[in-house]
């Protein structure tokens, strides 16, 4: 393990303990942002399957699936109830992406939610010729191992193995970039996960690591997340470009890795 990965530390317990708060506030700033938002390029319609994070459901995903069905894509939830963090799953999406891409005759693009973008990462490696792209939501990748403050709770889950002992080529494996195109988006207020463990170890032409300002909890609602997915959805394979924000002030105030 590099010395940089033995220095991560839990999020703080001030970032842990205002998680729900900013959370909430977050979506109530995004519901008039939602409503009133308008794009001035109409999407083409190519699926997007939105995963949530660990112990959650397709309830927690419902505003942001609403706000890309707007855009004019057909998103999809991952229909497979409260995420227990099992490695099962993993078979179980590559056969729904099997089933969406030959429906729409068209690559997927994946969104995953903390830990619903580590499965999303996998994916892109497990089938990249059905994945137009992802995005990862708070998602870390890079370190599901190192401290953090969700570990306890899947330790706790009847059937699951500690996190320390699940297989060691897998846990290997998941650092490693997927061959499609990737934005992972990553808050260093982050009460959950360290912020750290959610980027890209380094950035090229298909990997984009973009920090904005929220809680972990309220990465699905945050306007500026909201942005970042409505931009990045506009693009291909063949012609994907980094985000760069529209002005200066968005890049001071939302966008401060940019």
């Amino acid at each position: 393990m590099a010395a940089s990965q033995k220095r991560i530390k839990k999020p703080s317990l001030l970032w842990l303990a205002t998680e729900c708060g900013r959370a909430i506030t977050e979506f109530s700033i995004s519901v008039p942002y939602r409503k009133f938002y308008k794009n001035c390029e109409q999407g083409d319609g190519h699926p997007v399957l939105v995963l949530p994070g660990f112990m959650a459901t397709d309830v927690s995903t419902g505003p942001l699936r609403k706000f890309i069905d707007k855009l004019g894509y057909s998103t999809y939830s991952w229909d497979l109830g409260r995420n227990y963090a099992k490695l099962q799953y993993m078979d179980e999406l590559e056969a729904r992406i099997a089933e969406i891409e030959a429906l729409h005759n068209e690559k997927v693009t994946i969104i995953g939610w903390s830990l619903g973008g580590v499965y999303a990462r996998q994916l892109g490696k497990a089938c990249p010729d059905r994945i137009r792209q992802i995005i990862t939501l708070g998602s870390p990748f890079r370190g599901i191992t190192e401290p953090n403050n969700a570990t306890w709770i899947y330790n706790m889950l009847p059937g699951n193995k500690r996190v320390i002992d699940i297989d060691s080529e897998l846990l290997e494996d998941l650092p490693k970039p997927a061959n499609v195109p990737t934005t992972a988006i990553y808050t260093k207020e982050d009460g959950v996960v360290s912020w750290k463990v959610c980027l890209e170890e380094k950035e090229d032409a298909w990997h984009q690591n973009i920090q904005v300002r929220g809680s972990h909890l309220g990465l699905g609602v945050n306007p500026s997340v909201l942005e970042i997915i409505a931009d990045r959805l506009l693009y291909t394979k063949s012609n994907w470009e980094h985000f760069e924000p529209t002005s200066i002030v968005k890049d001071l105030l939302y966008y401060p890795s940019l």
